[in-house]
C-alpha cells in the first residue's frame, strides 16, 4: 500500500483540478504545457509547466524544451513537497480515515460504493473500511488509466533534482489540499463523481496531453456533473489566487522550474492569465 499512499493526492490533483471548466473570458492558449515567465523585475525567467501527474509508462514523455528548461532552473516548486518526510507523514495518516467508512457513510452510500468497487475495481467496501473516502477515490481512479504501471510527473522531477543538488519547494500542504477537497465535497457528491468514472474519458486526456492541448484538455474533461461551482472556487481558483501570491517573491530570487496541474494554466482565473495582470510576461515555449 506505500505506492497508493504516496499516489493519494497526486491522483486527486488530478481528478478534481483536472476537471474544472474552462474560463471563456482569456484568449485561448497555444499548444504548450511549458511557459516562461519574464519580465516585472525578474533578472531570471521562471519556467511553468502544466502535468498530468501521473500517466502509464508507454505513454509517458518528457519533452527536450523541458529538459532544458529544468536544467536551466535554481528550484523546483510543486504544488505539495513530496520530498519532505514530514508531507509524506502526513498523507499516509490522512489516507486512513477517522472512522471506519461503515461508520461513516449511510447504508445507502455504502451500497452505491461497493457496487462502484466491485465494478471498478474488483474489491468491496470491507477490504477499503479503514481507509478515507479520497484514497477510495484514487484506488478507483487509478483503474481508469488502464495499465499496473503509472508513472509519476512529479516523483520523476524530484529524482532529476538529486542529480543537480536541487531545492524543492511546495505551493501548499498536503493538509491544507486535503482541506480543500473536503471543502469542495460532501461524501454524496464524492460518490456521485465515482458513478460518472469514464476510461474513455481518461484516455481522450491523456492523448490531449500528448498533444500539450490545453483548451483540448479542459474540454475532454469538462462535465458539469462533476465540479459544481463550490468545488471550483475550492479545488481551482482559490488555490491558484494564493499561489499567484507566492510566487512573485519565490521568483525574484532565484529561476524557477513550477510544475503543477495542466488545470491550473488555463482560464481568466488561471495562473497564466494571472501572472499576466500581476505585470509578467508569460508566452509558450513551443520547441
Amino acid at each position: 500500500m506505500k505506492n497508493v499512499f504516496k499516489s493519494v493526492v497526486l491522483l486527486f490533483i488530478l481528478i478534481f483540478s483536472g476537471t474544472a471548466n474552462a474560463q471563456t473570458k482569456s484568449p485561448k492558449l497555444e499548444n504548450s504545457l511549458l511557459w516562461e515567465v519574464s519580465g516585472n523585475g525578474l533578472s531570471k525567467p521562471t519556467y511553468l509547466y502544466g502535468t498530468i501527474h501521473m500517466i502509464c509508462s508507454g505513454d509517458y514523455s518528457l519533452s527536450d524544451k523541458t529538459k532544458k528548461a529544468f536544467d536551466a532552473s535554481e528550484k523546483l516548486v510543486l504544488e505539495i513537497n513530496f520530498n519532505d518526510p514530514k508531507e509524506m507523514a502526513e498523507m499516509q495518516q490522512l489516507a486512513m480515515g477517522k472512522e471506519p467508512l461503515s461508520k461513516r457513510l449511510s447504508p445507502e452510500q455504502l451500497s452505491k460504493l461497493d457496487a462502484i468497487l466491485k465494478k471498478s475495481a474488483g474489491m468491496t467496501i470491507q477490504q477499503v473500511d479503514a481507509f478515507s473516502l479520497v484514497t477510495v477515490m484514487s484506488l478507483i481512479s487509478m483503474k481508469t488509466f488502464g495499465c499496473n504501471d503509472l508513472k509519476f510527473y512529479e516523483m520523476d522531477f524530484i529524482e532529476k533534482t538529486k542529480a543537480k543538488n536541487m531545492e524543492i519547494a511546495g505551493l501548499e500542504t498536503v493538509k491544507s489540499q486535503f482541506k480543500s477537497l473536503n471543502d469542495a465535497y460532501s461524501d454524496s457528491e464524492m460518490i456521485a463523481m465515482l458513478e460518472e468514472s469514464d476510461t474513455e474519458l481518461t484516455k481522450e486526456m491523456v492523448v490531449a496531453y500528448k498533444q500539450e492541448n490545453l483548451e483540448e484538455l479542459y474540454k475532454v474533461t469538462t462535465t458539469e456533473n462533476v465540479m459544481n461551482d463550490k468545488a471550483k472556487k475550492y479545488m481551482l481558483y482559490e488555490r491558484n489566487l494564493n499561489w499567484v501570491k507566492a510566487l512573485p517573491e519565490m521568483m525574484k530570487k532565484e529561476s524557477l522550474f513550477v510544475a503543477v496541474g495542466s488545470a491550473h494554466l488555463a482560464g481568466d482565473l488561471g495562473l497564466i492569465n494571472l501572472l499576466k495582470k500581476a505585470g509578467y510576461t508569460v508566452k509558450p515555449i513551443m520547441k
